[in-house]
């Protein structure tokens, strides 16, 4: 993979996030499930920061950016927290792969971006009540 394909799928994840986690958003209630609705908007925030900055990386370099989907997949039942909360972790588990792909393809000031991007994910997924990882976004090494 180079580090172009890496940024384009990292980008691709972001529109994805930026989608999911603003459809999961309305799911949730800021004076019933207060936690949830901030770490929500905080997710919110942060991925569409990281997408713009994906897509900045990308012009620099002279490429297209990958455009977002018109709809990404959202489960059907998302009338629970707890359903909300599975989704947003899997989605941020998903984002953490991506990431890590990142890190393993670039160098420098991008490299370091994408370590500290990758470590607010991890932070993240246990707001959605993730288990921490020794390495997040490395499948083979999560259970040690």
């Amino acid at each position: 993979m180079t580090t172009l394909e890496a940024l384009q799928t990292a980008l691709a994840a972001e529109h994805a996030a930026v989608y999911v986690v603003g459809a999961l958003g309305a799911q949730t209630s800021r004076s019933a499930d207060p936690a949830a609705y901030a770490a929500l908007q905080d997710a919110y925030v942060q991925h569409r920061a990281q997408r713009d900055r994906l897509e900045r990386e990308l012009l620099d370099r002279g490429a297209e950016p990958v455009a977002a989907e018109p709809a990404y997949a959202l489960p059907d039942r998302l009338g629970t927290l707890a359903a909300v909360e599975r989704r947003a972790l899997e989605l941020e588990t998903d984002c953490a792969a991506t990431y890590a792909a990142l890190v393993a393809h670039t160098a420098g000031p991008l490299r370091r971006w994408a370590v500290e991007v990758l470590v607010r994910t991890a932070v993240r997924e246990l707001a959605f009540r993730g288990t921490p990882e020794m390495f997040p976004g490395v499948g083979e090494h999560a259970d040690r």
